[in-house]
């Protein structure tokens, strides 16, 4: 395709989701209130097109990256993704019921109440590293709330965008839910659409654009970024424990995963029994790295390169990198085993930039302080891990840094509690969704004031007099 066709066509797709968008403000406006069973029956539906095409999802996502470990998968989008699903379909119909306020004082016995209502047309932005749970949780969440949704997948998977819009057209109707497929120009018109909500999921840097081109339609937006969270290992904790649980969570999806353990803060001295351990964990959980079919491939070549130029950027400024596996990159089939990196600092562009890889600073801090410090020198990260068994250092780390969402004593787990908030904060990210949160995100908690027949508030209509004066003194007194 020539490059006058290939803009023939993005334009035509563009023209496509517009009226498919306008189709669904439209049907959002005409019936502004969704009942229970109509949420309800649409996050059946999504359960029923998650579950009964588990196996496909699979195979697209595998495809998509060149390999992809059908055992994570499993574990980290269709697992999480159903529980999405189920833990909306469960609480829909609490999460939809007024709530009471409780009215002043003086305003009584007036009464007060929140409803919560239906946006109207939500927009989700997809990213390419867990194309189908990035789609499916917040969409869970904005159906619960009685959306529609207009979905934009990711270019850099292609089949799973396909299989998911496929299905979405099978399962839902168009002016309910639907999948835009294009690339980055596509995503372009889809984020200058005026939605009532727009959730992305992805880079710093293209968050930045995203709420650029919402804001000329005063559209709000939860952005869930990402940035470089920071794992903390105490003085006194396991190392071995330390090293398992951050190599387990480095690992997932070869790195490329937003919460990763981003770098890893290790007692002065340390960084040697660091290393030896998060050996011996790679060698426990692949012991064939260059073969096995848990180990997932970095999604294209464009990031594969990416990361080889931070190790090499590191190395020229003086980094020493420290292979943890036996087995030697192949670029061939961009299967890259994890690296350690000693000696980094902050002219590194692997300690500026998100990795998303199996890349692993390892940082040496002086005490609690310093590590502190460190963290708080740099801009808030969408996560944190500590590795404290002392609770006065734990609640330390807890109190004294800003992070979207912690675990403690593990990596990743807190994103996988339907029950807590996710989301970052600052230059991570803002806003919220799962579980209730995500609710929210996507309803407007209507304010209203149901006035008593009995009420005194005659007493303060114009003309003025000396009645006002006195009630006015003694409200304001």
């Amino acid at each position: 395709m020539n490059a006058l066709e290939t803009a023939a066509h993005q334009e035509a797709s563009t023209s496509a989701f517009s009226s498919v968008f306008e189709r669904m403000h439209a049907a959002s406006r005409r019936s502004v209130v969704a009942d229970r069973q109509g949420r309800e029956s649409r996050l059946d539906a999504l359960l029923a097109l998650v579950h009964a095409n588990a196996e496909r999802f699979v195979a697209a996502i595998d495809a998509d990256f060149g390999h992809r470990s059908a055992h994570e998968t499993r574990l980290l989008e269709l697992f999480p993704s159903l529980e999405a699903i189920r833990h909306a379909r469960a609480h829909t119909g609490a999460w939809m019921k007024p709530r009471r306020r409780s009215a002043s004082i003086w305003f009584r016995p007036g009464r007060a109440r929140i409803i919560p209502q239906p946006l109207g047309v939500v927009g989700i932005i997809v990213p390419w590293n867990y194309p189908l749970l990035l789609a499916v949780s917040p969409l869970a969440a904005a159906l619960a709330a009685g959306n529609r949704a207009l979905i934009k997948m990711s270019e850099f998977t292609p089949r799973t965008g396909k299989l998911l819009a496929d299905l979405v057209g099978q399962h839902f109707a168009e002016e309910d839910v639907a999948v835009v497929l294009g690339d980055a120009s596509v995503g372009a018109g889809f984020s200058r659409l005026p939605f009532d909500h727009l959730l992305f999921t992805g880079s710093t840097r293209v968050g930045h654009d995203i709420m650029r081109m919402a804001a000329d339609n005063l559209t709000p937006v939860t952005l869930e970024l990402g940035g470089k969270s920071p794992a903390i290992i105490g003085p006194d904790y396991p190392m071995q424990k330390a090293a398992e649980r951050i190599m387990v969570g480095k690992l997932m999806n070869a790195g490329q995963t937003c919460i990763a353990p981003d770098y890893v803060l290790v007692p002065d001295g340390r960084e040697q029994d660091f290393l030896a351990a998060a050996r011996a964990v790679v060698a426990r959980c692949y012991p064939d790295m260059a073969n096995t079919q848990d180990y997932t491939t970095i999604i294209n070549e464009r990031h594969y390169q990416r990361l080889e130029h931070y190790i090499a950027d590191a190395q020229d400024k003086g980094a020493k990198v420290e292979p943890l596996s036996a087995a030697g990159a192949d670029p061939s089939r961009r299967r890259m085993p994890p690296l350690a990196l000693l000696n980094v600092d902050d002219g590194m562009q692997i300690m500026q930039d998100e990795i998303f890889g199996p890349l692993l600073p390892v940082l040496p801090y002086r005490d609690l302080d310093a590590a502190i410090a460190y963290v708080n020198d740099r801009p808030r990260p969408l996560a944190l891990y500590s590795f404290e068994n002392d609770a006065a250092r734990r609640d330390r780390v807890l109190n004294e840094t800003v992070a979207g969402g912690v675990t403690v004593n593990d990596t990743i787990l807190h994103i996988a509690q339907e029950n807590l908030p996710f989301g970052g904060v600052g230059p991570s990210g803002m806003g919220h969704y799962h579980g209730i949160d995500g609710f929210n995100t996507f309803s407007k908690q209507k304010a209203v004031f149901y006035q008593s027949s009995l009420n005194g508030m005659s007493l303060f209509n114009p003309p003025y007099g000396a009645l006002f004066e006195r009630l006015t003194k003694f409200l304001i007194r």
